[in-house]
């Protein structure tokens, strides 16, 4: 039976493979608007594709993403605080182990490299992890915006505009700083300040890995030989790996070097 089974398991991929290569040299080319050069630069600088915030002024998509983000979590968190929360039990379901893993992580990481002030630490390596998470991830749900040329594009993911992705790198930037302000003062700002390319560092990075993915599955929608199908698939899985590789460095970076100069002054000599 179980023979049976794998030789139309068989016949069925290979049949729809088949069909796969049959469309792809008979079926057209989707059509493409400009050249993938236009379409990267576009999506570096948003120059042509703009959407209008309510009527006052054009902006980046990548805007939009961000506001819609903030929004969703903010309600989330309303939700969770209010009705979650205060029903959590000793024996936890589905919905607060999954929550107590996620806190629990950050807040580890958090204690890991920064031993003497972690508190607030491990609430923005939470905040942070979780918005660029969701930031990137944002972009495979496919939300439709109209821009201002009429024309309907998919919301980007925050990040890769790269406002956003500057914005956060020197928000982790400055919590690092007020870690080295809370316990060593002065000197704090002095330890902080020697990293000076950290900001840029860490801005770039985001980035450079979200425009990447989004470049590779460009160039595979402008094969025709390829344009079928595997653009899905690959644009999942970049998605989602830079998802988990950006959250996990950042909030490593951060941690890393708040628990640094957050070190109380003559801790080494003891």
């Amino acid at each position: 039976m179980s023979k049976n089974k794998k030789i139309i398991s068989i016949v069925i991929f290979s049949v729809v493979a088949l069909a796969v290569l049959i469309g792809t040299i008979i079926v057209k080319s989707p059509g493409h608007h400009g050249s993938i050069g236009d379409l990267m630069k576009d999506a570096v600088l948003h120059e042509d594709n703009r959407i209008s915030l309510f009527g006052i002024k054009d902006v980046n998509p990548g805007l939009i993403s961000a506001f819609s983000i903030t929004g969703i979590f903010l309600v989330f968190g309303l939700i969770v605080r209010i009705f979650v929360i205060p029903r959590f039990k000793m024996i936890p379901g589905k919905f607060q182990m999954l929550l107590e893993m996620a806190v629990g992580f950050f807040d580890g990481l958090a204690k890991s490299n920064s031993p003497h002030r972690n508190r607030f630490l491990g609430a923005y390596l939470f905040s942070a992890g979780a918005y660029i998470f969701v930031g990137t991830t944002f972009e495979l749900f496919g939300f439709q915006a109209i821009t201002t040329k009429g024309h309907a594009m998919a919301l980007p993911a925050p990040l890769a505009d790269i406002n956003g992705a500057i914005m956060i790198g020197f928000l982790s930037f400055f919590v690092i700083m007020s870690g080295g302000i809370a316990e060593n003062k002065l000197k704090g700002v002095g330890l902080t300040l020697k990293e000076f390319s950290l900001p840029i560092s860490m801005s770039f990075r985001l980035f450079g890995a979200l425009l990447s993915g989004a470049l590779v599955t460009e160039l595979v929608y402008y094969s025709m030989a390829l344009s079928y199908g595997l653009p899905v698939l690959v644009g999942v899985l970049f998605t989602l790996l830079h998802a988990l590789i950006q959250t996990y460095v950042l909030c490593m970076l951060t941690a890393l070097f708040y628990g640094e100069v957050s070190e109380p002054a003559g801790h080494n000599k003891h």
